[in-house]
């Protein structure tokens, strides 16, 4: 991580994803379909961010902490906002292939 990274808590972060991703979580990336065919996460349901609202009960039925991804971190950041407000456990992963370089 860099030294932006050590500032801003890069690597609590990264502990966290690691903690939730023990525990079982599930990962949801958030791109549309398309994106999510061109490459992603093994084992990562792909529920696009338009739908996540309407999926947010079925997710907390799972009880499963939660690690959100996209392409950049803006969407999946709107996501965790979301899935937060429903009081659902939930971190934003940032970029799909960033998450997986941390799991």
């Amino acid at each position: 991580m860099g030294i932006l990274g050590a500032i801003f808590g890069g690597n609590k972060k990264s502990e966290k994803i690691k903690e939730m991703a023990s525990r079982g979580a599930l990962i949801i990336d958030v791109r549309g379909p398309g994106e999510f065919k061109g490459g992603h996460i093994k084992g990562s349901q792909n529920i696009p961010l338009q739908q996540i609202t309407d999926k947010a009960d079925k997710i907390k039925k799972t009880g499963k902490p939660v690690l959100v991804c996209c392409a950049s971190g803006m969407r999946s950041a709107q996501a965790a906002g979301i899935l937060k407000s429903k009081g659902i456990e939930c971190e934003n992963g940032g970029g799909w292939q960033s998450l997986q370089a941390k799991l």
